[in-house]
């Protein structure tokens, strides 16, 4: 295959059909054909990234997500000064709107980024 910039769904497809052949190969990637498949990845990650924009999760579901992952409870974060219980409760089933305040120490305290908490 040649490569080139993909240019349409057309040429995507294609590339991704040949790229599944290689990988059924199980190719060396010090390879000649291996460094062509690398490059065919990327234009294909290019072509995708053009095309297929990922959006933002919700800021309250990730919050809830590290929160699970993390072992705390609603409760926790009331002792960890975010809020009163009802405040937390109405902000986690998104009653209440995420300030700018409380986004800050989600970022902090679970490493969540900040365009997702301000999403």
């Amino acid at each position: 295959m040649k490569l080139s910039i993909i240019k349409s769904e057309k040429q995507y497809d294609a590339y991704l059909d040949w790229v599944d052949t290689l990988f059924d190969k199980s190719i060396d990637p010090n390879s000649a054909e291996g460094e062509k498949l690398q490059i065919a990845l990327l234009l294909i990650k290019q072509y995708e990234d053009i095309h297929y924009d990922i959006p933002f999760p919700d800021p309250i579901e990730v919050i809830k997500l590290k929160m699970e992952e993390s072992g705390i409870r609603n409760k926790d974060l009331v002792t960890k000064n975010y809020g009163s219980k009802g405040h937390i409760s109405s902000l986690l089933n998104k009653r209440k709107p995420l300030t700018l305040d409380l986004a800050k120490r989600f970022h902090k305290e679970f490493g969540i980024p900040a365009a997702v908490l301000l999403a």
